[in-house]
């Protein structure tokens, strides 16, 4: 066995810290260094250096050309969304360089675009960032070091689109053995579209069931990835958070006055981006014996950047409480909460549990979400500072004798 001159080989980003790496985002600079220890002299070809971002997705299916025949049809697709290559260390002249035993390091500094797709690790597809090192020598097999890095792209509620409230109303005739049991109406209402993971949904709805059998109502929020390829899509759901209300007798009405729902620590939406998309909705139904259920569902867009403290937070408390006035609701149900630490969201028991992941994974048979998709939303760090009306940033002081205006 030939004995190898390099002694270790890898790639490091900067400020990557213990047991944590950087996170980037579109538009920012990704700087590190390439670090090579030589037991002994060594002739070098060249170093080079490559980063690649890629979407890519693949699935098959099983489909029936008659009664004996049957073949699989195979869908893949991929979207090159980085790709910088770059020299390190190439000769002056001839064709190899010598260098002497010891440490060596080479930086790399290179820019990101703009516009990317944030990390994502699922069943049938991915979005992957690498950056990969090739030491190239002569008579000796290239050797490689390679580093994954983590892209979350910035996803702002505070947007008038996603700080616009969202409403609908379905109704569905009960039967049973084609007979009319009653109709049964549900509409439903939330104070907007735009929500980050940690805060609560207050889900405002009212059940009206005029059929003869009990209804039961339920909500969820579903996650929903999307896979494109060669015109063809594929779909994978899951439940990630949901709840359920007291059954509606026959002939009964029930309100929920903002029934709490709390997103957990999910990754961001993914809309803008050519090979897949994930979507986020509230689905609230109703379960009618006898009957397919009636469901409602409202569009949700989870972000990256909570709603900010003042301008547009305050605008939709506004908004939430007036839509409470138009369906009679009296007072507001809770004080809007702002989202909560990091801390809150996931205990220091579970961070050491799951490694490098912090983030708890939707417990789905069909599902596979693992990786960086659930990881990195660091603004739960700070919270916001609280609303005009709920703290007095500058209060009375107790000692403080009020004037007189006449004197």
């Amino acid at each position: 066995m030939l004995f190898d001159k390099v002694k270790a080989f890898s790639v490091q980003l900067d400020g990557a810290t213990a047991g944590a790496e950087p996170v980037f985002s579109g538009g920012q600079a990704v700087a590190g260094r390439v670090l090579l220890e030589l037991a002994s002299a060594v002739r070098v070809g060249a170093l080079r250096l490559r980063a690649r971002g890629r979407a890519h997705v693949h699935w098959t299916e099983s489909r029936s050309a008659g009664s004996s025949t049957a073949y699989t049809q195979s869908y893949s697709e991929r979207v090159e969304v980085v790709s910088h290559r770059a020299t390190l260390l190439a000769p002056d002249t001839g064709e190899t360089t010598t260098l002497p035993p010891g440490r060596h390091e080479f930086l790399f500094s290179f820019q990101l675009p703009p516009n990317l797709v944030t990390s994502f690790e699922g069943k049938h597809g991915s979005v992957r960032y690498c950056i990969k090192a090739t030491l190239h020598r002569p008579w000796v097999p290239a050797r490689r070091a390679r580093k994954v890095f983590t892209v979350i792209e910035p996803v702002d509620i505070n947007t008038p689109a996603l700080l616009a409230p969202q409403a609908g109303a379905r109704e569905k005739v009960a039967r049973s053995w084609y007979c009319n049991r009653g109709l049964v109406s549900l509409s439903a209402k939330i104070d907007r579209k735009g929500y980050t993971p940690g805060e609560v949904i207050p889900v405002f709805a009212e059940i009206d069931n005029s059929s003869t059998r009990p209804v039961l109502p339920r909500a969820a929020v579903v996650q929903t990835q999307t896979f494109m390829a060669r015109g063809a899509r594929k779909q994978k759901r899951a439940v990630v958070a949901s709840l359920a209300g007291e059954p509606v007798g026959p002939g009964q009405r029930a309100l929920w006055q903002g029934r709490a729902l709390r997103i957990p620590p999910v990754g961001p939406s993914i809309l803008h981006c050519r090979v897949l998309h994930v979507d986020y909705a509230l689905k609230v139904c109703v379960d009618i014996p006898g009957t397919s259920k009636l469901l409602l569902e409202l569009p949700l867009v989870i972000g990256t950047i909570p709603l900010h403290p003042f301008g547009s937070r305050s605008s939709s408390v506004g908004s939430h409480a007036s839509f409470l006035l138009d369906w009679r609701l009296g007072a507001l149900p809770e004080r809007p909460e702002a989202p909560p630490e990091y801390s809150e969201v996931v205990a220091d028991t579970e961070v050491a549990a799951l490694g490098q992941s912090p983030f708890p994974l939707p417990q789905d048979p069909e599902m596979s979400l693992e990786g960086p998709f659930f990881a990195y939303i660091q603004e739960f760090r700070y919270r916001p500072p609280p609303l005009y009306s709920e703290e007095d940033p500058n209060p009375p002081s107790g000692a403080m004798r009020p004037r007189c205006m006449t004197c």
